[in-house]
């Protein structure tokens, strides 16, 4: 048995095997980000430009993609977290993956878009580093946020 390239501790055969062989379905964004990993580690490149959302696909360069596995060794993934988006057809998956290049250690890291369409996950599109995180500014005559009645600017706002 060997252990499946995702970090999941699990064997690749229980894990992202039946994935990338399209024997299952990745039922989650991070389960369908794993087994991305996973096609990375193993250069199944057919596989990642599968998985991209179909309408997205036309920048997908497989000739480049695969080079730039074939040319790596994948050492890690990190999933640092898992969000869903605006409404329950979207998540975000933020992740760390390892990998030797040309004898330098890098990294990539990511937070990967993800839609779901027709019962299944997809991956769209992604962003380099964290998502960036919206904050809503409260105004001086707002409503204070501690919910006390007052005017912002009268209670926690002072």
């Amino acid at each position: 048995m060997t252990n499946c390239h995702c970090g999941s501790g699990r064997a690749f055969d229980e894990c992202c095997g039946p994935y990338l062989s399209g024997a299952a379905v990745p039922p989650t964004p991070e389960a369908l980000m794993r087994s991305r990993y996973s096609a990375f580690a193993t250069a199944n490149v057919a596989y990642l430009g599968e998985t991209l959302l179909p309408g997205t696909q036309d920048d997908f360069d497989a000739e480049q993609v695969t080079e730039w596995a074939k040319n790596s060794q994948w050492t890690g993934l990190e999933v640092r977290s898992t969000a869903d988006g605006k409404d329950a057809n979207e998540a975000y998956v933020e992740f760390v993956a390892k990998f030797i290049m040309d004898g330098k250690e890098l990294i990539h890291h990511e937070t990967g878009r993800f839609q779901k369409q027709d019962g299944r996950w997809w991956y769209v599109d992604g962003i380099m580093g964290q998502r960036p995180r919206t904050v809503v500014k409260v105004g001086r005559n707002d409503p204070c946020t501690c919910g006390s009645g007052k005017k912002y600017k009268k209670c926690c706002g002072a």
